[in-house]
């Protein structure tokens, strides 16, 4: 049937008067031409104004929330710590977080969480993007649950933001899905290099942890490029080109015979990924069991739950929080061992519970405090001990942050980069590349399960028994 069609268009053309013919050849050409350098060059276009309203809207994401913790604090100081203070931090805690949980469960529900199994989720055509209903509740809700001072990241929602920005912008353009999918994946990548100011970790991102889902094509990678870049410069603009952690050290390069202690911590790191992300699947699903996914059973745990962090914000705020405001003390060498110690027991069981409540907030920055003080205090505990080839604490803690990342995220060439852009220390690129191939191998070798994945598959799943569940009454 093929051969027949093309055998009577070449007898039509044939058949043309010799200017009709040159007229169409020249028409055919131009359509040609158009389809391969405007349309791309529009694409790039879009990508660049994507990378704008991407950074604007991630700035406004980080400035609100910090705003709302330092007027908290500084109000809750002025009262001198009384009784009444105390009644009022933890009704407004707990009244921002149920004020998002609400928007999330009555208009948004895949606003809930990071947001970055949702971005893979629909790469993979497997997870519907609702931008006009996702894009106002995860900023109000995540604004609302992040100044709540529970134990939420920015950066993972900040991923959704730009992603579904993404899409608005690929489909007020009515552009065809592959170009869509493009722009939803390069908006995720701006998101998170807006978020940490680090562009080569947010392009690096959608290489290794998208990787299955992603189309890759010379196109894509440029677009996603460009995004990035636009999005890192906006973001600049508006508040400063300095790494994150601006004011620490630039700490010297450790010798090649303190290795092996870096192995341990990447063995130490492994073992505590896959135990941190088998803890979300278990406190997941006993979320589920306790509201059964009915608001009025989940709201009274999200108030009293956000109370509480809502009042450790303002008494020991090392304890609330992303931890991103702490981490460069804890590098510092900043605190006591036993108290750091209590740190990180504390703040894995806050992570689980607050994160795992399905509010909108993230658990990217979370874990990487959790990192930091696993290499912090492997560091104090190797000095105590005194022994032999020991490196600097805060380089352990550094090279700890992004160990894991790599063990639980199982993404170790994003984690590498991120560390050293946020921290502005290049010089120990070999211990943290053997501490975090360490700690993906352990990750591996115990069956583990990388989190976004993990988070994905659990969601696809309740889908499609929600959906079964419907047809059987139907």
């Amino acid at each position: 049937m093929k051969k027949t069609l093309i055998f009577i268009f070449l007898t039509f053309v044939a058949d043309m008067p010799l200017k009709t013919r040159k007229r169409f050849v020249i028409r055919r050409a131009i359509r040609r031409l158009l389809k391969k350098e405007i349309v791309p060059g529009r694409i790039l276009i879009l990508g660049i104004f994507l990378g704008i309203l991407t950074g604007l809207v991630c700035v406004a994401f980080q400035i609100i929330p910090d705003l709302i913790a330092v007027y908290r604090l500084q109000w809750f100081r002025s009262q001198t710590g009384s009784f009444t203070a105390f009644l009022a931090v933890f009704v407004a805690s707990g009244l921002l977080a149920s004020f998002a949980l609400f928007l999330t469960f009555r208009f948004a529900p895949e606003a809930g969480g990071s947001g970055i199994p949702e971005i893979e989720g629909a790469l993979d055509h497997r997870r519907p993007v609702r931008w006009w209903r996702v894009l106002p509740v995860k900023l109000v809700g995540g604004i609302a649950s992040l100044g709540s001072g529970m134990i939420l990241g920015r950066e993972g929602p900040s991923i959704q933001i730009g992603g579904n920005l993404g899409k608005m912008v690929a489909d007020l353009a009515l552009l065809p899905r592959f170009h869509s999918m493009a722009l939803l994946a390069a908006g995720g990548a701006a998101g998170l290099a807006a978020a940490f100011n680090a562009p080569l970790a947010g392009i690096l991102f959608v290489l290794e942890e998208l990787r299955p889902q992603f189309r890759y094509s010379f196109l894509s990678v440029k677009l996603v490029a460009i995004t990035v870049v636009t999005a890192t410069v906006t973001r600049n603009c508006v508040l400063d080109d300095e790494p994150v952690f601006s004011k620490l050290p630039v700490f010297s390069t450790p010798p090649v015979s303190s290795l092996i202690w870096f192995i341990v911590l990447g063995l130490l790191a492994g073992l505590m990924g896959v135990f941190f992300n088998r803890c979300v699947a278990v406190f997941q699903d006993f979320y589920l069991r306790l509201h059964c996914g009915r608001l009025l059973r989940a709201l009274p745990v999200i108030f009293i739950l956000a109370g509480f962090w809502g009042i450790l914000s303002v008494t020991v705020p090392d304890a609330a929080g992303s931890g991103m405001m702490s981490i460069p003390k804890w590098i510092n060498g900043g605190g006591s061992l036993s108290f750091l110690a209590f740190l990180l027991v504390f703040r894995t069981i806050g992570i689980l519970l607050c994160f795992c409540s399905g509010i909108p907030g993230g658990i990217f920055a979370p874990s990487l405090a959790i990192g930091t003080l696993l290499g912090a205090i492997f560091g104090m505990i190797l000095s105590k001990l005194n022994l032999p080839f020991i490196p600097e604490t805060g380089i352990l803690a550094i090279t700890g942050m992004c160990a894991i990342f790599a063990a639980s995220v199982r993404a170790p060439v994003t984690g590498i980069v991120l560390a050293t852009e946020m921290t502005n220390n290049f010089q120990f690129l070999l211990p943290m590349m053997v501490t975090t191939l360490t700690a993906t191998l352990v990750a591996q070798k115990l069956g583990g399960i990388p989190i976004y994945t993990q988070i994905l598959n659990r969601t696809l799943r309740l889908a499609d028994e929600k959906h079964k569940s419907i047809e059987k009454i139907h």
